[in-house]
């Protein structure tokens, strides 16, 4: 049930923000064992050099002005173990498919609990059932 937030600068290939998606998600799968149809993302495209900024060198890791951020939105509950596996992967797969060097890689991740979301209908699928007595 994850939300992904994907934004990169503009000027790249048709084929860069399908490359983004598509390994983001198959990290998803592999680390957080997210279903293949849990598929919820926003990706977009901004100005070169003013949409998506970041600073040159931060933590000693040097960023190119080509940073592409990932912000996930999930339900709480998984171990430091499988968030670090999570970031190595989505680095390793947008480095391999899309071409974003591993240091312009910057993920965040944001948990929720579960009931507050709604995947449709106006109803919270898995908020606690309310006890009538």
């Amino acid at each position: 049930m994850p939300l992904v937030r994907i934004s990169h600068t503009a000027g790249k290939p048709p084929t860069f923000a399908a490359a983004l998606s598509a390994g983001v998600h198959r990290a998803l799968m592999e680390a957080f064992n997210v279903p293949a149809d849990d598929f919820f993302q926003i990706v977009t495209e901004h100005a070169h050099t003013t949409g998506v900024v970041g600073p040159k060198t931060f933590l000693g890791i040097d960023h190119s002005v080509d940073i592409v951020v990932v912000q996930i939105t999930c339900a709480e509950g998984r171990s430091t173990q499988q968030k670090k596996a999570l970031y190595s992967r989505i680095a390793e797969l947008l480095s391999a498919d899309a071409g974003v060097r591993r240091e312009d890689v910057i993920v965040s991740l944001v948990e929720t609990k579960r009931e507050n979301w709604s995947f449709g209908n106006g109803i919270a699928q898995f908020a606690p059932a309310e006890s009538t007595g």
